[in-house]
């Protein structure tokens, strides 16, 4: 479908060439890049894009690297930070990291016959001349209190060296994150709807997970992955996941219909390049597969009922030494004999203790939380899994934290964290993880605790003491979260879990000693988090009185009488009757009583949240079983 010439186009210019006068070389050689955009990513995690000439960025150069490009309080989600009366916010390019091209592949170059291009660089958000604010700036600070309490706390602490590939403090260079995200994605033909149940049944039979590609699909995916490539993200694979039915040819030869979940990983990078890359293939997958007329949605739950689209995130550590050699300091000497190194174990006990902490910035929105319901492979439950014996790494896919590793390669160790979706802000959701890590990385070291002292920590009864982790609370299970215990029981050992994006902003209220983790360094702020609070509140709020409930209204209004006398019998009639009970009780307002929608709308307008909250969680139940019944209606009639 592309007509391009992809190895003369530019994808990337690395931080070694953030020069005057490389940059100036560079656009040069690619007149098809016409444009440079700075990128600045808000507390909700969307992010800025203008457009500013090519002469322009050159000829302001040294002033636009400097003071970056103004914006307001307006133009960004900042709440409680950039406000109406104190909007001044500056966009600053980050001369750091990679800046990579956006191309647009329906506006084509007429000189050099390639699209249109605009260097998109990543960059913060400045208030007031002094203050980093926004998403990017959380992650960098969270980086680099990381990095220096953890080499602190080595420092501290010699004989952590005993249980690590690494001799001393003194053979440390550097310390350095690593990250990765595992995208999935839902990709569509426009206005083609497929039947829910054709696409439940496929999925309990597995019919589509790594199967072959086909048509534009096919098409869309290798172009993407190729072109990605290039940008030099290190792509590891493309492959359909659960999701999906097979796609249908139309009598005109073409395939329509098509509804396929997919998958693309890569390799991983250092923290804040991890987001940024992130940031960056979102745009590029979406723009190859609708120039082969397909729709993407990045939704965690698009639709009921079939898998949502997850997005794994991976976490790691490691330390440059002087002799350039690289260790990853969560692997142990031998990884025959123990599942992690003490600072390993001791992260992942840090993550899962504060957790609560950080499930804000991993569900912040009603869509994540349609997809985080119990069953199938959606991480409901604070637990993890190190494997059933280090010698044999296994993986347990019902819990929410695993540990992921290779005997063979001791870089392979890290943690995937299974929360997050692919509209979690990813910059919030590693900032917020590594500084819960931290946390316990700091606490088990001091009280001088090996592998084999965390590792029982970890596997602790519920309601056995620990020097760290909560008594009322188990942290570790390698059964089936799911299948081998009761509701009950997991509200128990786990933790309940939120329901709603409401319950789960109360953590910054109910949980102040862990939101306190977060606030080490200044990472962030306490106006940093009210910020953070107010924009997904708002959003909570709007999405839930101006979306959620004209869309469930709507639904109900289609749930419609479909039986006569004559084609209908005495069961239709039940059926029907106990259908419009329920519709009446969720959507038609009474004299003397409010629907279950109009008492929800109510609420908001109120500020009662959590009556809005319990409210949403009744609508969304009933309207499930609206759904069950309707179809069992129709599944009767001739």
């Amino acid at each position: 479908m592309l007509k391009f010439d992809l190895d003369r186009m530019l994808y990337c210019i690395p931080p070694e060439k953030h020069s005057l006068e490389e940059l100036t070389k560079i656009f040069r050689k690619h007149p098809e890049v016409k444009f440079v955009s700075f990128v600045g990513i808000d507390m909700m995690g969307n992010d800025t894009d203008e457009k500013i000439p090519i002469s322009t960025f050159l000829d302001d150069f040294y002033q636009l690297m400097e003071k970056g490009v103004q914006t307001d309080g307006s133009s960004v989600v900042l709440p409680k930070i950039a406000d109406l009366n104190n909007a001044k916010v500056d966009i600053v390019p980050d001369r750091d990291v990679n800046w990579y091209v956006d191309h647009n592949l329906i506006n084509q170059d007429l000189d050099t016959g390639l699209p249109v291009g605009t260097l998109r660089i990543p960059a913060f958000l400045i208030h007031n001349d002094t203050d980093e604010v926004g998403s990017r700036s959380v992650l960098k600070r969270s980086v680099q209190v990381f990095e220096e309490e953890t080499l602190k706390a080595m420092k501290e602490n010699p004989y952590i060296f005993n249980h690590i590939d690494v001799d001393s403090y003194d053979d440390i260079e550097e310390l350095v994150l690593t990250s990765a995200t595992e995208l999935e994605f839902w990709v569509k033909t426009p206005d083609d709807q497929r039947d829910l149940e054709e696409l439940s049944t496929a999925q309990m039979l597995k019919e589509q997970y790594w199967k072959r590609t086909v048509g534009p699909v096919r098409s869309a995916l290798e172009t993407s992955l190729i072109m990605l490539d290039k940008y030099g993200f290190g792509i590891e694979m493309g492959h359909k996941e659960v999701g999906g039915a097979k796609a249908k040819m139309s009598s005109a030869g073409k395939y329509d219909q098509v509804m396929e979940q997919l998958e693309i990983d890569w390799k991983y990078s250092t923290a804040l390049q991890a987001a940024d890359n992130e940031n960056m293939v979102k745009y590029v997958i979406r723009d190859v597969f609708r120039v082969h007329g397909l729709d993407v949605t990045f939704a965690a739950k698009p639709m009921p009922k079939i898998a949502g689209s997850g997005e794994h995130t991976h976490l790691g550590v490691a330390v440059k030494l002087k002799n350039g050699k690289i260790v990853n300091i969560f692997s142990p000497t031998d990884l025959r004999k123990e599942f992690a190194s003490p600072i390993g174990l001791a992260a992942l006990m840090g993550l899962m203790k504060n957790y609560e902490a950080v499930n804000p910035f991993v569900s912040p929105n009603n869509d994540a939380f349609n997809r985080l319901k119990p069953g199938y492979e959606a991480p409901v439950c604070v637990v993890t899994s190190l494997g059933h014996d280090p010698n044999m790494p296994s993986r347990n896919r019902t819990i929410l934290i695993g540990l992921i590793r290779d005997i063979s390669n001791p870089l392979a160790t890290r943690f995937e964290l299974r929360g997050p979706c692919p509209k979690s802000n990813t910059y919030l959701v590693i900032a917020s993880a590594y500084m819960a890590m931290l946390d316990g990385i700091s606490a088990a070291l001091r009280a001088n605790k090996i592998s084999s002292d965390l590792e029982s920590s970890l596997s602790k009864e519920w309601g056995e003491e620990d020097f760290y982790l909560e008594r009322d609370r188990a942290y570790r299970s390698e059964k089936n979260v799911y299948e081998d215990y009761s509701e009950e029981e997991r509200d128990k050992f786990f933790g309940k879990a939120p329901r709603t994006v409401w319950e789960n902003l109360c953590a910054f209220v109910d949980h102040p000693e862990k939101i306190d983790v977060l606030k080490v360094g200044d990472v962030m702020t306490q106006k940093t988090i009210e910020s953070f609070e107010a924009a997904i509140l708002k959003q909570w709020t709007t999405e839930l009185h101006d979306r959620i409930i004209p869309n469930n209204m709507e639904a109900i209004r289609s749930t419609v009488k479909l039986h006569n006398e004559e084609t209908g019998s005495d069961y239709d009639d039940q059926a029907w009757k106990e259908i419009d009970n329920l519709r009446r009780e969720l959507g038609k307002n009474t004299l003397a009583k409010d629907c279950l929608l109009e008492r929800i709308i109510k609420a908001t307008e109120a500020g009662e949240f959590q009556l809005a909250s319990d409210l949403q969680v009744e609508m969304l139940e009933k309207m499930e079983l609206l759904g069950q019944l309707y179809t069992k209606y129709k599944k009767n009639l001739f």
